[in-house]
């Protein structure tokens, strides 16, 4: 682990009343953890702005009785092979299915490819959960 420094810095009370209540919320033990976090989610957001690698998550949910979908959606990952690390499929009932796609990537292409999927006929709903390949992070 890299050495702790220790800062200061002022703000406003009514701002600082709210970090408080979002940090307890969220489950934080103590402050610094807190601040860390939210300065390192910066820090992917900047590297996703910058188009640098990232690694996330596809997630679809969609109906495996839509025509071809299945051959479709497989077809697609093999396009964006490159991308693809691992694929799960669950069967949620006798129709739904989910799949999560682990892909690492540039974002801007991470994103074309779940759009992409997202756009199939039968697809019913598609998330992409991003973040940093932690490279820059440590």
């Amino acid at each position: 682990m890299s050495q702790l420094v220790r800062i200061s810095f002022t703000i406003e009370e009514g701002l600082l009343k709210r970090f408080l209540s979002l940090k307890r919320n969220k489950g934080y033990q103590n402050r610094s953890e807190f601040i860390r976090d939210l300065i390192r989610q910066h820090l992917v957001e900047e590297e996703w702005k910058q188009d640098e690698e990232a690694v996330g998550t596809i997630t679809l949910l969609y109906n495996h009785e839509a025509r071809r979908l299945s051959e479709k959606l497989t077809s697609l990952q093999h396009h964006h092979h490159k991308l693809v690390l691992a694929t799960t499929h669950v069967h949620l009932d006798p129709r739904l299915c989910a799949e999560m796609i682990m892909v690492k990537g540039k974002p801007s292409h991470i994103e074309e490819m779940a759009d992409t999927l997202r756009q199939q006929k039968g697809v019913l709903h598609a998330t992409v959960s991003m973040s940093s390949t932690g490279k820059k992070l440590l």
